[in-house]
């Protein structure tokens, strides 16, 4: 047996194909934390994802890959796309969540303070009489 049959094939089209599924499985699990609102695993996750792009970028410069292998990468990327955008829409929709709590949060505090003022301008009228 010779150290060939031992090596697993490291040229740089199939290693960017494999980073490619890597971002696509990156991506799915992040669009299952979406789907789930779990904010918190998704912010790693993200990390992780940003991560195997910055590989990425480095890993193809240069490269040109075969016909076939130029389709493999455009179907991962197709369907990593589709899944960032329901991600996206997933964070907008959070977002406008946490926007929405806010503006409660903020009437609420405005209006305690209104009506702070209105208590203490009453009880301050009661003592005068």
């Amino acid at each position: 047996m010779t150290d060939s049959t031992l090596t697993v094939d490291c040229t740089p089209a199939p290693r960017i194909l494999n980073t490619y599924e890597q971002l696509l499985a990156c991506s799915t699990r992040m669009l299952g934390l979406v789907r789930r609102q779990d904010w918190e695993a998704l912010i790693g996750e993200e990390t992780d994802y940003l991560s195997v792009v910055s590989g990425l970028a480095e890993l193809e410069q240069n490269i040109v890959l075969s016909k076939p292998q130029q389709d493999r990468k455009a179907d991962l990327l197709e369907r990593i796309l589709e899944q960032d955008m329901e991600i996206r829409h997933g964070l907008m929709a959070r977002r406008d969540e946490l926007s929405r709590l806010m503006d409660v949060s903020r009437r609420r505090r405005d209006l305690g303070r209104s009506y702070g003022r209105v208590e203490a301008s009453e009880r301050h009228d009661k003592g005068r009489s």
